[in-house]
């Protein structure tokens, strides 16, 4: 007996889901990883909520551990103490000059480095690649006591360097180059050649190639790898401290070791100059999150 179709149902057409009622495994599953991640936020921002918390509240009750159990009063006047008892603002003064110029001279080096990698072949090259990664597995703890020697001889020979300006920018712009290079190779190989064949067909000579068209396209990638040399920098804590004893050139990191005194912890004033110290952090990185991710994103296609 030959099936009839019921009448209205158009011929060849699979009888359809309600809306609501689609798939809801997954519905569920999305649901449960949506949970998930909120989870992992508010866990990861938790250390925040608490150092925020932790700087409004008093002395007694952190160094206690009854925060939960005392009741919340907001005693603003630990951010004024902050300011007095260290001269905190020095320390933020330090660590912008120092981080600024490590970004500036470490982002330039590292393009122009990059550049070179990623588009010229010669002698070397794929050694030097080698060797560039290979600095990025090794601790920087076991370049410390080469390098605190080294220091101490170009001081004896006449040229400070513990203790200045230019000695931390010397030192952070050799840690962070070679990461520097490494991300930003990546991003120079996925720009077209073509592009700068054209402008060398037009007149430009290859560095004019590389100034005025190569360099434009790959602004969300200087400004990722300028962000990410900037927080490095202004989080390293191991060798300003050694380095520096001076309260004109130590930074944040090492500011924050002075309220730990010699009878009692000020963790109150240590966690408003934490969050003092995160502002700067914060608005750099928010203000370029746009460009980091593209940059990131742009230099993981080819390389």
């Amino acid at each position: 007996m030959r099936n009839e179709r019921p009448p209205g149902r158009p011929a060849g057409r699979a009888r359809r889901r309600p809306p609501g009622r689609r798939f809801p495994a997954a519905r569920r599953t999305a649901r449960a990883l949506d949970v998930l991640v909120w989870a992992l936020v508010a866990f990861t921002l938790s250390p925040i909520a608490f150092m925020v918390y932790a700087s409004l509240s008093d002395y007694n009750d952190v160094a206690g551990g009854h925060l939960v159990d005392a009741g919340f009063v907001a005693h603003w006047e630990n951010y004024r103490e902050m300011w007095v008892d260290v001269d905190f603002l020095a320390f933020l003064r330090n660590s912008l000059v120092i981080c600024s110029l490590t970004t500036v001279l470490s982002t330039l080096l590292a393009s122009l480095a990059a550049y070179s990698l990623a588009r010229f072949r010669f002698r070397g090259n794929h050694a030097f690649s080698v060797a560039v990664s290979t600095t990025q597995v090794i601790p920087g703890m076991l370049f410390f006591l080469p390098l605190y020697m080294l220091y101490i001889q170009v001081d004896d020979a006449g040229l400070p360097m513990m203790n200045t300006y230019h000695g931390m920018v010397f030192l952070y712009t050799a840690m962070f180059t070679p990461a520097s290079i490494w991300i930003m190779r990546g991003f120079f190989v996925s720009i077209p050649r073509e592009l700068e064949d054209a402008a060398v067909i037009d007149g430009c000579s290859r560095f004019g190639a590389f100034v005025r068209i190569v360099l434009p396209i790959s602004a969300p990638g200087i400004i990722a790898t300028a962000s990410f040399v900037f927080l490095l920098a202004w989080d390293e804590v191991f060798f300003a401290w050694v380095l520096t004893s001076s309260p004109d050139v130590q930074t944040v990191p090492v500011g924050l070791r002075l309220y730990m005194g010699q009878h009692a912890t000020r963790y109150d004033l240590m966690m408003a100059a934490a969050v003092v110290s995160v502002i700067p952090v914060m608005l750099a990185f928010f203000g370029s999150q746009r460009w980091f991710v593209k940059g990131l994103a742009a230099g993981a296609v080819k390389g």
